[in-house]
């Protein structure tokens, strides 16, 4: 009789995890000498417009990767790939030039491979995929494909997956730009990042260990808030929790009516508007909530007002950091999963990949 491996609850996710710093190196270095980047990169013209098109994560991811492409100088959005189907006028108009880029870990979501066919076939646009599987449906629906067949992973979850075709979108809008310093920044941020994953997760499990709490809030601006979104997804997915995500000064506007000692907020702070995040942040903490903190660098006020803080001391552009932030909340996530009693590998009713019956 053939033994069934026994493997500890969220032991595939938190190994998913700790891998990204060696994951993003592998990645980068094969997509800076494939001929994939090159193909991909001719799909710039003058004039065109970068459409991000993903489902759930890859959404947050297009969020993220759009807001680095106009960062370079590229102009660029992110849509949720039920919208480009169902209202695509909301997005596409005539007389404008778009290179969509669909965006599916498994390359079977059924979603963006009906958004990948209909862009070609109804709207005559050449599109790029992204994924981390080989020869799979979205692949054959695109003109160009981008594969991170190393970022592929065992969970349900996606953890550096998102971050391994994040780093390679804005390593392509590098490219495109020839920003050579921003693509010197994506090469060394896995060595930079390598050495918080020895000394921040087991202070980070202890703090959720120790408290318990009744929902979650993430907060960033800018660039970081297709991160947050994640995060918060995160949470969900790995703990079975209630998560929200806003804007962070807009969580002034009516959401701060939430607040209490059971509400954890996670602020995810920008060098931009730092000043600005770090008043909303001690105002949440006089009303009452539990705060994490993830800063590059976490000044004195940050600190005080924080009951967790994270300081990530990257020597990197602002938007070359994104991928940095994510760890956290996927951390987050899997360790209240665990602490609640749960797997994190295998959430409740959820699968690797969406796909949907054929009928229209």
């Amino acid at each position: 009789m053939k033994s069934v491996e026994k493997t500890e609850p969220g032991q595939h996710t938190l190994s998913e995890i700790f891998s990204q710093p060696q994951c993003w190196h592998t990645c980068l270095t094969k997509l800076a000498a494939s001929a994939e980047l090159y193909a991909a990169a001719e799909m710039a013209r003058p004039g065109v417009e970068w459409i991000f098109i993903g489902c759930g994560t890859s959404y947050y991811l297009a969020l993220a990767a759009s807001s680095s492409f106009n960062d370079l100088g590229l102009p660029a959005r992110a849509v949720p790939a039920s919208d480009i189907l169902m209202y695509p006028g909301l997005t596409l108009h005539a007389g404008k030039d778009y290179t969509p880029v669909v965006i599916s870990r498994s390359g079977r979501t059924s979603e963006a491979i009906r958004a990948a066919q209909m862009l070609e076939k109804d709207r005559n646009l050449r599109t790029l995929a992204i994924t981390c599987a080989d020869g799979q449906p979205l692949e054959a629906s695109c003109s160009h494909t981008i594969k991170l067949l190393d970022a592929d992973e065992q969970s349900t979850v996606m953890t550096r997956s998102f971050t391994s075709m994040l780093l390679a979108l804005q390593y392509l809008g590098a490219t495109i730009t020839a920003n050579d310093d921003f693509h010197r920044a994506l090469l060394q941020l896995p060595e930079q990042v390598a050495p918080l994953l020895s000394r921040v997760p087991s202070t980070l499990q202890s703090f959720v260990n120790a408290r318990s709490f009744s929902d979650f809030v993430f907060l960033a601006q800018g660039p970081l808030f297709g991160i947050a979104s994640e995060c918060m997804l995160k949470v969900t997915e790995a703990s079975c929790s209630y998560a929200q995500v806003f804007h962070s000064l807009e969580f002034r506007h009516g959401p701060k009516s939430i607040v209490s000692p059971e509400t954890l907020i996670t602020f995810l702070i920008s060098e931009t508007s730092y000043d600005a995040e770090v008043e909303l942040l001690e105002e949440m903490k006089a009303l009452g909530a539990a705060t994490v903190v993830i800063a590059n660098r976490v000044g004195k006020r940050a600190e005080l007002a924080a009951d967790f803080a994270i300081s990530l001391d990257l020597h990197a552009p602002e938007y070359a950091r994104l991928a940095a932030f994510a760890i956290w909340g996927q951390m987050l996530g899997v360790y209240y999963g665990l602490a609640k009693g749960l797997n994190p590998d295998s959430p409740k009713n959820l699968t690797r990949v969406v796909e949907l019956a054929d009928a229209r």
